[in-house]
């Protein structure tokens, strides 16, 4: 999964050009509401350290949450949901290779006063539905929820599909317009941004929901989306 969105890209580069400020605590929280167990795996981007070590498993069916403490400095990384992976997750039938959802997260960007910038990338293909949701909001600004509550492996044109040992589709290769089509608040091509403003400043928390039921548009505010509230269990 070499492909990258421009905003990483800038994230790696002030990583070396900058001295990173000390910022208040984010964490970042991931919560399952698939049928099936995911295997979450959070690679950071060259130069920052290691949030996790990879082995952790989310239960099916909303059993599965669990929080990991960023840095309280500068960060920039990306997760994708492994599926159907043996224990320890060693080897995976879908996420450890494209195609696959790619969330990508920088938290206490020296752009800005504590800055978090986020999103959900299908420039390398779908597996698992996921949105970004930004909860404990300290400073305030843009912090609209983003990506796909859409299993677009229903769907998937049949070229395009990724079968999986049980006969079932785990993936799909998809195309840019198929995906942005169904799911408008992601990213799809290396150029693409969301219809919506982000501006987010000083998140307490990034919420990554895999499978989430949908996404609704909140207060009344049709450019302001929102999740679903779900319970954390």
């Amino acid at each position: 999964m070499a492909k990258q969105l421009p905003f990483l890209l800038l994230a790696a580069a002030m990583a070396v050009t900058s001295s990173p400020a000390s910022a208040a605590a984010t964490k970042l929280t991931m919560h399952n509401l698939c049928p099936y167990p995911i295997w979450p795996l959070i690679t950071p981007n060259t130069g920052f350290p290691s949030i996790s070590d990879n082995t952790a498993r989310l239960d099916a069916n909303g059993h599965g949450l669990i929080s990991y403490n960023f840095p309280p400095t500068f960060w920039a990384g990306r997760l994708v949901a492994r599926t159907a992976c043996s224990s320890p997750p060693s080897r995976c039938e879908t996420g450890t290779s494209p195609p696959a959802t790619v969330v990508q997260l920088v938290v206490h960007s020296p752009e800005a006063a504590d800055l978090a910038a986020y999103s959900v990338s299908l420039v390398d293909g779908f597996n698992v539905p996921a949105v970004v949701s930004p909860q404990a909001i300290g400073g305030g600004g843009l912090c609209p929820a983003l990506g796909c509550a859409v299993d677009l492996n229903d769907g998937c044109p049949r070229s395009q599909r990724v079968v999986g040992g049980g006969g079932g589709v785990v993936a799909c290769r998809g195309t840019a317009g198929y995906f942005k089509g169904r799911c408008p608040l992601t990213r799809t091509t290396g150029s693409d941004v969301e219809p919506v403003p982000q501006r987010c400043l000083a998140p307490g928390e990034l919420k990554v929901v895999f499978c989430q039921p949908s996404m609704v548009a909140g207060d009344g505010v049709p450019e302001i989306i929102r999740t679903v509230v779900v319970a954390d269990n």
